[in-house]
């Protein structure tokens, strides 16, 4: 409102003394959100950024993509580090148990060393580990302690989790945990080497 108009509607002009505010400061964005606009995000790499744990190849850490029951299957995007909706299961298969990848480790198919926690074409090993603080499992030190039934469910995943996409699984059988061991520790070893090559590019 002018002058002009305030001293009309009070019926007689006067000078009017005006206060200015303080310019209030915008608030701060979250420093991490600028960081991220302004370059690549510093969020941890599942892959490459998590240890695979001291004990390993005997006690390792795990990523889990895939939680038991979901048709959802979860993948690693190696690139970003993302975890990716890759398939939804078209039949009524559900995963049995936790599913994930262990960290810093790597498989002949060029993908971490996957686990199922409690093959087809290139030779892709799948872990069976148990939680080691889960009161029901952490006694168990080898698979054949595990119940026939419960192998029969974990072989019966695999065989038919693809099926319905025309992809044929051949499921071989279920080895010792020392060979398990062996193929967590040359997963780590391939993992180096793929470290190596990438550093030197």
């Amino acid at each position: 409102m002018s002058q002009e108009e305030k001293g009309a509607t009070n019926g007689h002009a006067e000078e009017d003394v005006m206060e200015v505010e303080p310019k209030r400061r915008a608030p701060r964005l979250n420093e991490r959100i600028l960081s991220s606009l302004s370059r690549r995000s510093v969020a941890a790499h599942p892959w490459h950024d998590l240890e695979i744990g001291p004990e390993a190849p005997a006690v390792f850490n795990v990523v889990v993509e895939i939680t038991k029951g979901s048709k959802v299957k979860y993948e690693l995007d190696k690139k970003t580090g993302l975890i990716k909706v890759d398939r939804v299961l078209y039949s009524s298969v559900v995963y049995p148990h936790n599913y994930g990848f262990i960290p810093r480790s790597l498989c002949e198919d060029n993908d971490p060393m996957d686990v199922l926690v409690l093959m087809q074409g290139e030779k892709d090993d799948k872990i069976i580990a148990v939680c080691a603080d889960d009161p029901e499992y952490r006694h168990y030190n080898d698979i054949s302690e595990l119940s026939p039934h419960r192998l029969q469910e974990i072989r019966r995943f695999f065989e038919d989790y693809k099926k319905n996409e025309n992809k044929d699984v051949a499921v071989d059988d279920f080895l010792p945990a020392a060979a398990a061991r062996e193929a967590i520790q040359y997963s780590m070893d391939l993992y180096g080497q793929y470290i190596m090559q990438t550093l030197r590019r």
